[in-house]
This record gives structure tokens, C-alpha cells and sequence, in this order.
């Protein structure tokens, strides 16, 4: 008798061989990235709910989500703003309001009087009593008294998962889905399980198998909080391997980049040193080591791929300015990248006034130029003519080609996402050579994010502000103190300061938060007769707003109002006050950012953010955190923990660091162990790695290029 064929592996077996997942739904999950199985194996929960008891209506607190059986004793439909269905259910302890915004005629007639009804819900506080609002419900017919005489009906027999969802896929059928491809997984041939025995035993890790079937499918037993943590040994068991797929990969992007050939680069340094002659200041012991190591890089002939991280104001653009020069010294052009038209400006100013004396011709390229001018920079590239280029993401637009690109820098990388990047480097791609690459943040970094998610980077760290520098004194005000604030840059422009107010609006909307500054100009001008008020935002032209700053810099101006775009680049050492309004609304980093517009002279400066209240748990957190430090390193670790890694790292774009269960700042003690692993597998199980890779980054692996 002939043995049936055994199925596909569950990597390549489709999704559609799960019940339920016809074309149609399959397509709506290829939106989840679930193509086959083991992908809806790996789509893990969110978080779990407890469905597997029956609690009584009278112990109820508010915000509890909870399983509630009980009669229906009120069922009416409320005529207001909004038609609604109001049912009242009772179960001897007590009793709760059901209300329903989207029903219809025969869930009317199901819910009357008598019923007996299984609910779930989150309960919220009501006028009159406790509620639930569009609550999962059931009406049941098989309700049983308990020993106390409350009703009882079948529960779940394990936690129930929330999992991420999308439109068109109900929780009821990721968890219908789940179950089916559990079942799969126990058949043959089954799961593979990937990491080594050795590793298992010597971390204590359960099986692969065993740790997804409770994940999914927790038993009633389970601690909800363990599992709400991602503390629970069968959550870590995954976090630990989807971990290690991410170094692996980074590892391999490493090799990969470290077998290519680059251009060496090789220059006495005549360039630097004029530059370097020039300048009204010395360089910072800090700079110095930086530039050394980014010198030694460029000479050799593999791509450099170094990560610069320096806080506000710590000199990182005349270490990238030294670079530029090595590399225009050694016959190569050099092409400078920034995330936004203003950085991309100052950049401009500030190569053009170190580079301009050199006689170095500087190309400028954005999104906003006119055909003409654009033309002619292209032409002055393609040449060789224009060694240096500066832009935003322009530069790698169709069209622009380089006559021998060698160095790339990119500053504030992280706003960039990933096919940006890459195209860049493939414009310096000749003859199999790829340019060297310089990126720079100053956005700290905490080590263990560094290791995890730039295992692929060398990183230099800029720890040291130059001299002259004075910490800036933070403080936190209620907008009802708006009057005061506005006397306190009356006294700091009449001493011949200047100051920043920085407007945010909760609207993403760029043409609302320009017209949130324009009010704001508007009314401090009236406010403030006696003062010369500017206005900068994303809507400006590049001109008009390249002016503005430039008379703010030149003390033609006392006060700018402006939207965030003065985040990073701007530098106006007289500026020594900082008005922040409606600070709560930012993120700590971009907070940190703004505060080291001031700060940049000798005199004393200070940050107020002002907040309107009442203030979240997490908007007090940051703001206490820039009272308390000016450390930008400490920041950051704070900005972690609050925000978490995808939106420190700016990941959510760029699609590096999607973790499913993973948690950088929970795991990090996972790191060391997961560095040796890595080791095991590549020197004994080297045939294991595309495989665990594949497995947890799934399309995001092809990143790998970049």
C-alpha cells in the first residue's frame, strides 16, 4: 500500500490550506504579512482576555473586561442625539447596563425582557449605573443556577488572545485560524524546531511547539499579568529567538557589506588641515578620537558603515565636514543627506562657508527647486564638476547621477526609510565599488539597542560638549501661566537675547500646525508691541524661510515663532530662551531636540514647556525627565522605556525592527546570551540561519540590502 504524501513544510505550505481561509480572506491576510502558516503561527497575541469564568454583576469594578450571564429585565430604544438600544441585565448580585449604538430590528427582538444573555465587555462607569458598550453578547438557553444560584453557561477553556487585526479579519477568526495551524504543527512533518539542543538545555528554553501552543492558547491556570508583562518562560522562549533572527540578520547585512569592495580613499590631509586652521575653535578631545576613527575606515577598502551618535550641540557636523574633505582630497565627490529642507539649509550654509574658501564647488539639491537650477546642479554632478553635494531626499531621485560618488553622510538616519537609503548607495555603486557611509544622529542611542538594532554599524560616540557650553534650566508651567511666559521674553529680549516660541498642534495636519504658528505670530505681536517677531514653517519657500533665519541669526530679529521644523541644525548662540507650548504633545527626543536650539552660547539659558492640563501618566513621566537632566544619553533610555524602540528607532517606516513579541527594553538581559547563540549557530549550524531568518522577519529580510 502506497503511503500518502506527507504535506508541503508549514514555511511554504499556503494559508489557504487552513479552514476558513478561502482566497478572499487570504488576501485580506496577506494585509497581516500571513501568507502561510507558519506565518499565522508567528502573528502572536496582543494581549489576552480572561473569558474562562462567570463573574457576578454586583463585584464588577470599572474597567474591568469580564464574562457576565444574566436576565434581561428593561429592553428600550432612547431617542437623543444618537438612536440607542438600552438593556438592562440583572443576575441576583446586581445588575448592568447594556448599550448599543449599531443594532438591529431582530437583535431588538432577541434582547427582550426574560432573555437570559452571555456577555463580554469592558465595563465603564454610566450616569445612572455600570455599563458595557456594544459588548460581545450571546442569548443563551442553557443557563444553569451555581451553588450561590447565580447562572452559569459554558466558558472558555483557555485565556482568549487578542491578535493584531485588520479589516475584514474578526478576532474570531485569527483565533479559528490559530487553532487550525496548532493542530497542523503537531502532525508531521511539523514545526522545525531551529535552535540547537545545546541551547535549549543550557538556557533552560522549552520547546518551540510548546511554547506557541501557550501563547496561543494559555490555560485558564495561566498568570494574566506574566502574560500582559511578556515576562511568562513561554513568552521569552519566542522573544529570545526572534531576537537572535534580527542579529543574524544584521550579522550577515555586516558580511555582506564587509566582502564588497569600496574606494580607498586615500589623502594627506591638506584639505582638513586648512579647514581645521581656519576655525575660531579647537576641536573637542571627543571629535578628535571620532574623526581618527572615521579616517582609518576610509582607507580601507571595504565600505565604511559608521554610526556617529552625539547629543544637541556636540560638533557632529564638523567631524561629517572632515570626512567630506578626506574624500574630495582623494578624487571622489562627497553627497550630504538630510531629512528635512531646513536641516539640508543649514547643512548647505555651514559647508558652504568651510568648503567655499577651498575653492570647492558645492551642488544643492531639494525637492522644492526650480527646473532650471536643478538642471545645472545635475549637470555640475554628472560632470564631476560640483565635488559636494547637499540635499534631502532629492539627492536620489531619478536623473541625478555622480562622476565618482565616494562618501555618503546621512544625518538624523532614522527618518529615512529604507529604500531611501539604499538608493543612494546605489547611485555610488561603479565598477562594483560601493561608497563608504558616515550616519549621523543625535538621537542617543542605549547600548543595548545599539548592539541589537545596528549590530551591522560601527559606532563612535561624541560624548563631549565644547567648551563655553551651559547646561539649560527646564521648567514645567501650566498654559494658565501664559501671560507670565509672555512678560519673561519681554525681559529676556530687552537684555538683547533672542528667543524661540515653538507652536505643536495634536493635528498632523502640517497646513493646520503652520496656521497654529501664524495665529500665535499674530497674537504675541500684539502682545508684544515692542519686539521684532519672525515666522517659520513648512510652508514657507525655501527662500522666504532661509531669509527669515538668516535675520534671526544676524539679531534683526528678537523673537521666531515656528512649527517643529527648527528641531535640529539651527544654531543662534545669542538665543537663551525656549518657549515649548503645549509641550505634553511631543516626544522626549524631539523635546530634547528643540531644547538645544538654546544653550549654544556662554550666557544662561532656559526651556520653558508649557502644558495644557490635565496631564496623562506618560506626558508627566517626559517632562519630569527634561526638569530633572540634560543628558542626552539619559534621555534617551527614559524615551525607551516610555515609547519603546520602533518609534526611538523611527522603525514604524523603515521596516527594521518590526519585533512580534520582542521587547528591547523588557529582553535586553536576553542580549549577551543571544550574541553567544548566534556564534553557535553560524560556525556549527550555518544551513539553520536563512531559516530562522525567514521565519521571523519574513519580506522585512530583504532589508538586508541596505
Amino acid at each position: 500500500m502506497n503511503k500518502a504524501p506527507s504535506q508541503p513544510p508549514l514555511e511554504s505550505l499556503p494559508v489557504t490550506a487552513l479552514k476558513g481561509a478561502g482566497p478572499r480572506m487570504a488576501e485580506r491576510l496577506a494585509r497581516l504579512g500571513l501568507r502561510t502558516v507558519q506565518d499565522v503561527l508567528f502573528h502572536l497575541p496582543l494581549r489576552y482576555q480572561d473569558r474562562t469564568r462567570v463573574v457576578p454583576i454586583g463585584t464588577l469594578r470599572v474597567s474591568d473586561e469580564a464574562v457576565i450571564v444574566g436576565e434581561v429585565q428593561l429592553s428600550e430604544i432612547k431617542l437623543g442625539r444618537r438612536r440607542m438600544l438600552l438593556v438592562r441585565v440583572a443576575d441576583g448580585s446586581g445588575g448592568i447596563l447594556l448599550r448599543f449604538f449599531h443594532f438591529s430590528a431582530q437583535q431588538q427582538a432577541g434582547l427582550a425582557r426574560g432573555a437570559m444573555v452571555r456577555c463580554f465587555g469592558e465595563v465603564r462607569a454610566g450616569p445612572a449605573m455600570l455599563e458595557m458598550v456594544h459588548p460581545e453578547y450571546r442569548v443563551i438557553a442553557d443557563a444553569a443556577p451555581d451553588a450561590q444560584g447565580y447562572a452559569t453557561t459554558a466558558v472558555d477553556e483557555c485565556l482568549t488572545p487578542v491578535y493584531p487585526a485588520t479589516e475584514g479579519v474578526q478576532q474570531y477568526t485569527l483565533r479559528a485560524l490559530s487553532s487550525a495551524a496548532l493542530d497542523l504543527a503537531a502532525g508531521e512533518p511539523g514545526l522545525q524546531e531551529l535552535l540547537p539542543a545545546e541551547i535549549l538545555a543550557r538556557l533552560k528554553l522549552p520547546p518551540l511547539l510548546d511554547a506557541l501552543a501557550y501563547v496561543h492558547r494559555p490555560p485558564p491556570d495561566a498568570s494574566l499579568t506574566m502574560l500582559q508583562e511578556g515576562s511568562h518562560p513561554a513568552q521569552q522562549r519566542l522573544a529570545f529567538e526572534e531576537l537572535l533572527a534580527h542579529h543574524l540578520s544584521l550579522r550577515l547585512l555586516r558580511n555582506k557589506i564587509q566582502a564588497s569592495r569600496a574606494p580607498q580613499l586615500n589623502a594627506p590631509g591638506r584639505l582638513m588641515n586648512v579647514l581645521l586652521d581656519s576655525l575660531p575653535f579647537a576641536l573637542t578631545g571627543a571629535q578628535r578620537r571620532v574623526t581618527d576613527e572615521i579616517m582609518r575606515d576610509l582607507r580601507r577598502a571595504s565600505p565604511m558603515q559608521r554610526l556617529v551618535q552625539g547629543d544637541v550641540g556636540s560638533g557632529k557636523t564638523i567631524v561629517a565636514a572632515l570626512a567630506v574633505l578626506h574624500a574630495v582630497e582623494a578624487g571622489f565627490q562627497a553627497a550630504v543627506m538630510a531629512p528635512t529642507e531646513l536641516l539640508a539649509e543649514q547643512h548647505l550654509q555651514n559647508f558652504t562657508r568651510w568648503l567655499a574658501p577651498l575653492d570647492l564647488e558645492i551642488a544643492w539639491l531639494s525637492g522644492k527647486q526650480p527646473g532650471k537650477a536643478r538642471r545645472t546642479m545635475l549637470e555640475r554632478l554628472a560632470s564631476g564638476q560640483a565635488t559636494v553635494a547637499v540635499g534631502t531626499h532629492a539627492l536620489f531621485q531619478e536623473g541625478v547621477e555622480f562622476a565618482s560618488l565616494g562618501l555618503i553622510v546621512v544625518d538624523e538616519q532614522h527618518r529615512f526609510g529604507v529604500h531611501q537609503r539604499l538608493a543612494l548607495r546605489e547611485k555610488g555603486n561603479q565598477l562594483g565599488r560601493h561608497p563608504h557611509q558616515l550616519i549621523m544622529t543625535a538621537t542617543p542611542i542605549p547600548r543595548t539597542l545599539a548592539m541589537t538594532a545596528y549590530a551591522d554599524l560601527d559606532s563612535s560616540i561624541i560624548d563631549e560638549l565644547p567648551p563655553g557650553r551651559t547646561p539649560v534650566e527646564t521648567v514645567v508651567v501650566p498654559d494658565t501661566r501664559r501671560a507670565e511666559v509672555v512678560e519673561r521674553v519681554r525681559g529676556a529680549c530687552r537684555t538683547g537675547r533672542q528667543a524661540y516660541w515653538v507652536c505643536t498642534l495634536i493635528e498632523e495636519s502640517e497646513t493646520l500646525q503652520c496656521q497654529a504658528a501664524a495665529d500665535t505670530a499674530v497674537q504675541l505681536t500684539e502682545a508684544l508691541p515692542e519686539l521684532r517677531i519672525g515666522l517659520v514653517h513648512g510652508r514657507l519657500k525655501t527662500s522666504e524661510k532661509a531669509q527669515v533665519m538668516a535675520a534671526f541669526k544676524a539679531g534683526e530679529l528678537d523673537l521666531l515663532v515656528a512649527t517643529t521644523v527648527i528641531e535640529v541644525g539651527v544654531d543662534v548662540p545669542n538665543a537663551s530662551l525656549m518657549i515649548i507650548e503645549n509641550a505634553e504633545r511631543l516626544g522626549l527626543a524631539q523635546l530634547h531636540q528643540l531644547r538645544g536650539r538654546v544653550g549654544r552660547g556662554a550666557q544662561k539659558s532656559s526651556c520653558i514647556l508649557m502644558y495644557h492640563g490635565p496631564l496623562s501618566r506618560d506626558g508627566r513621566a517626559r517632562l519630569a525627565a527634561l526638569r530633572e537632566t540634560n543628558d542626552g544619553f539619559e534621555i534617551a533610555r527614559r524615551d525607551l522605556a516610555l515609547r519603546g524602540p520602533g518609534e526611538v528607532l523611527g522603525t514604524r517606516q523603515s521596516g527594521m525592527l518590526q519585533l512580534h513579541i520582542a521587547d528591547l527594553v523588557r529582553d535586553q538581559a536576553l542580549i549577551p546570551k543571544i550574541e553567544q547563540a548566534a556564534e553557535l549557530l553560524l560556525q556549527h549550524y550555518p544551513e539553520r540561519v536563512p531559516l530562522l531568518i525567514s521565519r521571523w522577519l519574513g519580506e522585512a529580510a530583504r532589508y538586508g540590502d541596505v
